[in-house]
């Protein structure tokens, strides 16, 4: 339950401000279709996100557990750091109109989240904890609770959500557990 309720909480918090989360946001803007861009957005962090964590899964078992340590801890640390850079969406999602509301959402929620910090920390939450379900859910849940109010909810929430501090305790999130990996 550790990995779920870490995993959930780690990625909620640096979700804030993330491009995802401002694709889904302009999404929501643009179709005013709530359900379908939810939908989309599930659908794409679940196979994104299992694929990052199957990753991190396999991780656990080629490498060596003491090297694993180091590798974790310095990987969180960095999470840490790219948590306070603040992400800018590109123009991409205008070409995927044609794909209609879910297809749109579906196909530049995967293409955006790759690579993305949420994504690394996926597959470093799958290796710290050698586990691929918890995590999944876990990385999954913290994706929709960032970005499914901004969906039902969009400019009100921003606007009222202090982004910065946000990030800031992501990025303390992510080196206080770089911290424990190392020590």
């Amino acid at each position: 339950m550790e990995a779920f309720l870490v995993s959930a909480g780690v990625v909620a918090l640096a979700e804030v401000g993330d491009k995802t989360q401002l694709l889904a946001l302009m999404l929501a803007a643009r179709y005013r279709r709530p359900l379908p861009i939810v939908l989309g957005i599930l659908l794409a962090t679940l196979a994104n996100h299992a694929l990052a964590a199957a990753a991190g899964k396999w991780i656990t078992t080629a490498v060596d557990p003491g090297v694993l340590r180091w590798i974790l801890g310095l990987s969180f640390i960095a999470i840490a750091v790219w948590t306070m850079v603040p992400d800018k969406l590109d123009k991409e999602e205008n070409r995927l109109a044609r794909l209609g509301v879910f297809g749109t959402t579906l196909v530049a929620f995967f293409l955006v989240e790759m690579g993305d910090k949420t994504q690394v920390a996926t597959v470093a939450l799958a290796a710290h904890y050698g586990s691929f379900g918890w995590v999944l859910a876990g990385t999954t849940s913290g994706m929709l609770i960032a970005d499914a109010p901004v969906v039902f909810l969009g400019e009100r929430l921003l606007r009222r959500v202090p982004v910065r501090t946000v990030h800031l305790v992501a990025a303390a999130a992510f080196a206080v557990m770089g911290a424990a990996a190392l020590l």
